[in-house]
Order: C-alpha cells, then structure tokens, then sequence
C-alpha cells in the first residue's frame, strides 16, 4: 500500500470522527457518557466479527500458547485501556470546561506526536513542522471563542492528550508486527468492558432512552470505532506517526461541517478561516512523501533525480 492510499484512509477515518461528534451530541441528550462509550465500542467490535471470519477462513486455527497470539492480545488490552482512560479523562474534563477548549487542547497531539518522535530517533522534517504549527492556529481559529487559561477540567484534558498521542505511537508499533483485524477486536472488547463496568456504578441504563439514541449508537459503534479505528490500524501501517496524527486533527473541520450542514450550527467566517489553514497545513506537512515518492518512481524507471 502507497504512502497516498494510506494517507486517504487516515483521512476517511478523520471524517468519519469527525461526523461522529454529531451522533455523539445527539446520543448523548438520552444515555449516559460510560454506557454510550460501552455501547459503542461493543458495537464496533461487533461489527469486525464478518471481516474476521473471512479473512480467516481457510487459515489454521491459531494455538493457544502461539507467541503471536499472546502478543495481539496483549497490545489490544494495552491499546483498549489507554483508549477507555483517555475517553473518560476527555468526558469528565467537558463537565469543567467549554467543548471549544476541549477540543483545541486535544488536538495537541498533532504537536505532542512529532515532538515524541524525537526522543526515538525519529526525523521530523521541516514541512512536517510548518504543518503542525498552521493546524495549531487553523485548530485555535475554529474552537477557542474565549480567553485561554488552565482550570481543572483544562487540566484532565492535558492528561487525555497525553494518552491519545501514546496511543497513535502505540497503535503505530503494534500494527506492524500483529494481525490489525484482532487488534482492534480486542481493544474495542477492552475498552467496551472497562466502559460498562463503570456505567453498572456510575449510571442508570434505560431500555427507552437506549432505543431512542440507537442511531447514534450505531453510528457511532459500526463507523465511529469499527470502521474508523480499522481504518487508523491499516492506514498506520505504511504512514508516519507525525503525518498520521495532522490528518486525523482534520476531524475537527468535518465536525464543524456536519454540525452546520446536519444541526445547523453556524460555521463563521473565523471558523472558516480556521479550515482553510488547517487544510494547508496538512498539504503541506505532505509535500515531504509527494516528493520522495516521485523520486522513488524516477529511480525505478530509470529518470535522473
């Protein structure tokens, strides 16, 4: 798979996130936060029970003592518990601060993501960076209305930008040596348990308000996390961590889009401005791949460089 097929299913993930904030607004008028992130994330794992069966139809049965096996379920509770954390670390911070703020400072991982790399080793290209910085301000012109300063909701979602820029690294790692279908299977189970265990102390489950956001909750379960987040897994898999983390800060312009053209919430001239920038910005963090992919063509057929 080529670094541009990649990159475009990091972008239909982000899209797909990005409508989903409007599912989510709208569940949300009916069921609690941990039963609709329980909900959810079962139904995205349910939803890769047909893929799993096809592509392992055929196959040998896996042993149990496998040394792979072992290892995806591994990575997928390690990933299903950053996942739930950063979730509910994110949910309980929208309850002390402005949805505005929430989504500005968790978007920083598109910063935090490059800025990790290095201690690995990683180089960061210099476009990479000038793309950080123009999705920062696009990000800041579509969500921040208000002066900014830290509280205590501020705070917690600081600590989930941490756990989400640990979770691209790690779903970055983990899906070059594990099958991705089982990964996200088991990380989705993970973070649906943990999420509905708290929900049986926490909240009151009602067959009626249930019925009444199932579409949200479809929505968000079968697109939101079965098909987005399998999305992310594969895509990763040929696409920088870096690169990954701008294209996926993109589902803050689609939820602005499908806010105005779904709920009809206005999308201002500020705001507008704001996705403008942040669509340069993820060209240009770009230009870096077009260009040595176009350098590796020229190589294979015989072009001078």
């Amino acid at each position: 798979m080529s670094v541009l097929k990649s990159n475009l299913l990091l972008l239909l993930a982000a899209a797909i996130w990005g409508l989903g904030f409007v599912a989510q607004k709208v569940g949300m008028d009916y069921i609690g936060p941990f039963t609709f992130t329980g909900i959810r994330f079962a139904l995205g794992a349910l939803s890769l029970v047909p893929l799993l069966l096809f592509y392992n139809r055929g196959s040998q049965k896996a042993d149990p003592a496998n040394g792979e096996g072992k290892q995806v379920v591994r990575a997928g509770i390690l990933l299903g518990l950053v996942l739930f954390i950063a979730a509910t670390l994110q949910q309980i911070g929208l309850i002390y601060t402005t949805a505005g703020k929430s989504a500005f400072i968790t978007c920083l991982y598109i910063v935090l993501v490059p800025m990790v790399g290095i201690f690995f080793k990683q180089y960061i290209p210099s476009s990479t960076w000038v793309g950080c910085i123009m999705a920062i301000v696009g990000l800041y012109l579509i969500c921040v209305k208000e002066n900014f300063n830290i509280s205590y909701g501020e705070g917690l979602q600081l600590v989930a930008t941490l756990l989400w820029t640990m979770h691209i690294l790690l779903v970055d790692h983990f899906s070059k040596q594990v099958d991705v279908l089982k990964l996200s299977f088991i990380q989705f189970i993970t973070c649906s348990a943990l999420s509905l265990l708290t929900a049986l102390f926490f909240e009151t489950i009602n067959m009626q308000a249930f019925s009444e956001s199932l579409v949200s909750l479809l929505y968000g379960g079968v697109c939101s996390v079965g098909i987005a987040f399998t999305l992310q897994i594969i895509g990763q898999k040929h696409a920088e961590p870096s690169h990954a983390a701008i294209i996926f800060s993109m589902e803050t312009v689609f939820a602005a889009v499908g806010g105005w053209v779904i709920l009809g919430e206005n999308l201002g001239i500020r705001e507008s401005w704001g996705c403008g920038i942040m669509l340069v910005g993820m060209l240009l963090s770009q230009l870096q791949n077009v260009a040595k992919n176009e350098n590796e063509e020229k190589h294979i057929q015989g072009i001078p460089g």
